[in-house]
């Protein structure tokens, strides 16, 4: 019962704040312009408000106090969302350099793991565990403290990863927040099995359902056409919080992996792209997949659901199998992605071929 109240308030307190932030970012011109500030992977037409992140947060934060008892490790994920969110809002005003974001991204995650967040083990797709928590620093700092050098490196290097991961995949309206709703509810329904850290397990889970909640009761205002865009804020949260969950139940980072298939195959081609082309990884572009699915005629609605649809029915495949499973179901879906980008890609150059030939 108490799971259900938590994403229920969550959504409640998230659809209700997201109303006067709507009103807020207009009056203080958190909006994005297209005639004012180009941005070359924007989809939207008019004067949208940014600022998504602001009534998400918000209900997190009274959800959390509501529904979990905090403890040290709570207050770290709660602080460091905070920043994120304060990052993100200075983002939709002045325009961050993208390098300054990442710089950030990485300081903020450190932050979470100083509190005690980290990833002591990882599952190995072949059986058993892979351990990273036997290389340990003492430091005496405001007391003594251990670092565990492996566990907290590979958890700022998550966590900054699906921080900027997840965000690139907001481009189309309703398109984050329904995967990321999606993708924290079956991690709240994973890590009913056990939990890594000292935090009780029904926290965990609760966590996860309210983080669930909050981005499904921002989604009516995102879905098409969208009142209010997420914003950096909104997008590196969802990405943080995804990391979050994915440590917080026994280091489900391979399960959050899959439930993240498209987002993840996404980035990891945005990056090789970018390179390939010799341009910078953090430099925004036209190239996306669901950019790919608007030039071959989907609309954003389509687009959206698409996205939902996948993590629904990856979520229900994570509740069954397990171990290698995993990973073939990933590569294969990685395989099917980069073969529809290659030939959208081979479309788009025999149109543009065409199209010069008929100038001529």
């Amino acid at each position: 019962m108490v799971y259900f109240l938590s994403f229920t308030a969550a959504a409640l307190f998230s659809f209700i704040l997201t109303v006067p932030t709507i009103i807020l970012a207009k009056k203080y011109k958190l909006v994005t312009d297209k005639t004012k500030r180009y941005h070359p992977a924007h989809t939207h037409q008019g004067i949208i408000p940014r600022g998504g992140g602001l009534p998400i947060y918000l209900a997190l934060l009274a959800s959390c106090f509501i529904f979990i008892d905090i403890n040290k490790i709570m207050i770290g994920i709660l602080l460091a969302g905070f920043l994120l969110v304060v990052l993100g809002l200075l983002d939709d005003y002045f325009d961050i350099s993208p390098y300054a974001r990442f710089v950030a991204n990485i300081l903020i995650s450190a932050t979470a793991i100083g509190f005690g967040l980290g990833i002591p083990y990882i599952s190995n797709p072949f059986g058993g565990i892979i351990r990273l928590d036997t290389w340990k620093i003492a430091v005496n700092f405001l007391g003594s403290h251990h670092v565990w050098v492996l566990a907290d490196l590979l958890a700022i290097i998550w966590l900054s990863w699906t921080m900027n991961m997840v965000n690139w995949s907001k481009g189309v309206d309703g398109q984050l927040p329904g995967f990321v709703g999606i993708t924290a509810f079956f991690l709240g329904l994973l890590s009913q099995r056990f939990t890594a850290h000292d935090i009780s397990v029904e926290s965990v889970v609760i966590f996860a359902f309210i983080v669930s909640g909050s981005y499904i009761g921002f989604l009516p205002f995102n879905f098409y056409p969208q009142k209010i865009m997420p914003g950096y804020g909104g997008g590196a949260l969802a990405g943080f919080l995804l990391g979050v969950l994915s440590i917080l139940s026994f280091g489900k980072v391979g399960t959050a992996i899959l439930i993240m298939a498209v987002p993840t195959i996404d980035a990891f081609y945005t990056i090789v792209r970018r390179l390939k082309n010799r341009r910078s990884p953090f430099r925004a572009d036209w190239g996306h997949l669901h950019h790919r699915l608007l030039e071959i005629g989907w609309g954003k609605r389509r687009i959206a659901v698409f996205y939902w649809t996948v993590s629904l029915i990856l979520g229900l495949v994570s509740l069954w199998v397990k171990g290698i499973y995993k990973l073939i179901i990933f590569l294969t879906i990685a395989v099917v992605i980069l073969i529809f980008i290659m030939m959208v890609n081979k479309i788009k150059r025999q149109r543009k071929t065409a199209f010069s030939k008929i100038g001529q």
